[in-house]
C-alpha cells in the first residue's frame, strides 16, 4: 500500500485528472529501434496482442512521480475493469499492479537520474509495466536478500510480484527500460 494513500486501491474511484499523463488508450507512440533479446525492432516489444489496452505518461517537469504514476496507473486499472475489486483476487492483482509501479518508479529515481516515460498495457490476462529512463546501472534483486536491512528491497519485490521482468535497452542510446508483467486475477478481465 502506497504510503501516499491511506486506503487500498479498490476504496474509491479514479482520481480526477492527473498532470502529464496522456490517459490516452489504444496506444503510445511507438518507440522505434529498441531491441530485446530476440524481439524484433518496431512498435513497444509488449504491444498486447487481440485487442489489448495501453496507455503512456511522460514525467517531463513533473515532481512528485512515484505518486503521480500510481494514481496514473490506478485511472487505468478502473478503465480497464481491474477497479473497483469484485474480490479479494482482484484486489490483491491491483495492489500488485501499484506497487511494482512504485518500485520501478523509485529505482528510477534513486538509481537512475528519474523516469522518463511510464507504458503500461493490458490484455485480459497480463497487465505489462514499462518504465524507461536515461540510467546506465542494471537493476537486480539484492543478494543475498536481506528482509531486516533497510532499502535495497525494490527488484526483490519485483521478482516476487511479477511473472516475470527484464530490461531493454536500445542500442547506441543512453538508458533503459525496465519491464514487469503482473498476471491477472483468477477470472479474465475487461
Amino acid at each position: 500500500m502506497s504510503t501516499t494513500r491511506p486506503y487500498s486501491p479498490g476504496d474509491r474511484g479514479p482520481e480526477p485528472g492527473v498532470g502529464g499523463a496522456s490517459g490516452a488508450s489504444g496506444g503510445g507512440a511507438p518507440r522505434e529501434g529498441v531491441i530485446a533479446e530476440g524481439v524484433p525492432e518496431g512498435p513497444p516489444v509488449s504491444a498486447p496482442a487481440g485487442g489489448g489496452r495501453t496507455r503512456r505518461m511522460s514525467f517531463e517537469g513533473e515532481s512528485g512521480v512515484v505518486p503521480l504514476a500510481r494514481d496514473f496507473t490506478r485511472q487505468a486499472l478502473y478503465a480497464w475493469g481491474w477497479l473497483p475489486a469484485a474480490n479479494a483476487d482482484q484486489r490483491a492483482a491491483a495492489e500488485d499492479v501499484l506497487l511494482v509501479v512504485s518500485e520501478l518508479v523509485t529505482n528510477a529515481c534513486l538509481h537512475a537520474e528519474g523516469p522518463d516515460e511510464l507504458w503500461i498495457a493490458c490484455d485480459n490476462k497480463v497487465l505489462r509495466i514499462e518504465v524507461s529512463d536515461r540510467g546506465v546501472g542494471q537493476p537486480a534483486p539484492r543478494t543475498p536478500h536481506r528482509a531486516g536491512r533497510p532499502g535495497g528491497h525494490g527488484m526483490f519485490i519485483v521478482q516476487r510480484l511479477c511473472l516475470d521482468w527484464g530490461v531493454i535497452r536500445t542500442p547506441g542510446a543512453t538508458g533503459k527500460t525496465v519491464w514487469a508483467e503482473v498476471g491477472g486475477p483468477g477470472a479474465p478481465l475487461g
